[in-house]
């Protein structure tokens, strides 16, 4: 057993070897339990909830305008998925943006790293899982969340895109979750952006054929996520989509204010 595998951390807190809880906190929380058990528990953890809310805030509340990038820890480095991360953390960077990652090893760590020996901000925001997956070695500052709710609601508050590498079951929650806040209208627009053509054609298509001709989404639902291969093209999206952002909020602005007096 590796060092790391005979470790978990939870929050601000450590265990190690037979220390180490059966159960991660989120399954704790929602597991079932018998009629009364409720009453001596879950209120309480409202308070941990609310402290991670609180923690995660305050680290996050003076970050400058950040993109998520979302991707497969599983990726290796030295392999091209592995690089194009490392290439698009970089080209965030340069164009001024932080880059916000889950924190861990494969494509979260190829997108700190590019960002990071380009200048840039990186930030991880790791998670307690039962396999330990420390937060890797290119960030700059990040926190370790015990509730996934809580970790993706500071990616969405504190991100002005989304990016999302080639990864698995994780990834496409972040991706499906993001899309879904665009559509339902719960956060204000900001791009999806899917990089790797070669790895998301496949789903795009099955998205067209499956839920558009069945008429589950509408025709414009398709425009909610874009694919792209060439890491400059994500950074004139996200550009051009802050820029149309911001004449919008400002013809709103004068709308509001009304004719000049």
């Amino acid at each position: 057993m590796t060092e790391d595998e005979n470790v978990r951390r939870a929050g601000p807190l450590t265990y190690r070897g037979s220390s180490i809880p059966s159960t991660t906190t989120d399954q704790r929380l929602l597991d079932r339990r018998g009629p009364s058990d409720w009453v001596h528990t879950d209120p309480w953890r409202v308070l941990r909830i609310q402290s991670e809310f609180v923690e995660g805030f305050g680290l996050l509340s003076e970050l400058p305008s950040a993109v998520s990038v979302f991707g497969s820890a599983r990726i290796k480095p030295g392999t091209r998925y592995y690089d194009l991360g490392v290439e698009v953390g970089a080209r965030l960077a340069e164009a001024g943006y932080a880059t916000i990652t889950g924190g861990g090893p494969g494509m979260m760590e190829a997108a700190n790293k590019g960002a990071q020996e380009a200048g840039g901000l990186s930030v991880g925001l790791g998670i307690e899982l039962p396999f330990e997956q420390s937060l890797n070695s290119h960030i700059d500052m990040g926190m370790t969340f015990r509730y996934f709710f809580v970790r993706k609601t500071m990616f969405v508050k504190y991100s002005q895109a989304f990016v999302v590498l080639p990864g698995g079951f994780g990834t496409l929650d972040e991706l499906f979750e993001a899309a879904t806040l665009v559509q339902t209208k719960k956060v204000t627009r900001f791009p999806v952006i899917l990089v790797g053509r070669d790895f998301w054609g496949g789903l795009e298509e099955w998205v067209r054929t499956s839920l558009l001709e069945n008429e589950l989404i509408k025709p414009q639902d398709m425009e909610l996520v874009q694919i792209v291969d060439d890491p400059l093209e994500v950074v004139d999206i996200i550009r051009k989509s802050h820029l149309h952002i911001a004449r919008e909020q400002e013809e709103l602005a004068r709308s509001e204010a009304g004719p000049e007096q």
